[in-house]
């Protein structure tokens, strides 16, 4: 997990690892709440596109199959790939809940999804001791979702489309000039001085050798 303080309000912006990901969504309780966090941190869906899903939104592509997000920040319609997982969840909703062309989440509520997130993150705080996890809101599901895709090689303008931005330099600023936990833990393997492995340091400073400190004259 990568923290970071906003600029102009309280809180972190927050980065999620895959391996946090899925402590995340194993959070949900219930389908409904684990499609609104696929939405957010498979989909990238800002919070009040998340409430606007229904399983009508949900078509088979020339590239596999999508969301179609008619109602995106500034009524910017576009295109989502969705993952298997998902298409599942919405598909059966329809099927054996009854849900027709309802909300897939239930709720025409942004302060609902806001409690699910943060539910979520306090009880992993609980479990796993750490604080970050209180910092976590819908919009850190869509940032996480952001950086992933791009490391994974998307190309940045076929993000900056999928993500429904309309502001470049917001897109470059806030997502081309940031870094996934694995990317960082990445770099950092290839610094010596860094590594954190007994085996490495034994190869460097030899079998049973001892630190120095040698006093200047």
């Amino acid at each position: 997990m990568r923290l970071k303080d906003y600029d102009t309000q309280d809180g972190k912006r927050v980065w999620l690892s895959e391996r946090e990901i899925q402590q995340f969504l194993d959070e949900a309780q219930g389908p409904r709440q684990r499609a609104a966090f696929l939405l957010g941190v498979r989909c990238g869906l800002r919070r009040d596109e998340i409430l606007e899903v229904r399983p009508a939104h949900l078509h088979e592509t020339e590239i596999g199959q999508v969301l179609r997000i008619w109602h995106g920040k500034g009524d910017k319609y576009r295109e989502v790939p969705v993952p298997v997982e998902l298409a599942t969840i919405i598909t059966t909703l329809a099927d054996q809940e009854d849900v027709g062309n309802a909300r897939v989440v239930g709720t025409e509520h942004g302060s609902t999804i806001y409690r699910w997130v943060q539910g979520a993150g306090e009880r992993l705080r609980e479990e796993t001791g750490d604080p970050g996890w209180s910092e976590i809101g819908p919009h850190d599901l869509r940032r996480s979702w952001g950086i992933r895709a791009l490391e994974a090689g998307v190309l940045p303008s076929v993000v900056f489309e999928w993500g429904g931005w309309d502001d470049w330099q917001t897109f470059r600023d806030h997502y081309l000039a940031e870094f996934s936990p694995e990317a960082l833990r990445r770099e950092r393997a290839k610094v010596e001085w860094l590594r954190e492995n007994d085996q490495t340091l034994d190869s460097v400073n030899g079998p049973g050798k001892d630190y120095q400190i040698v006093e200047n004259m």
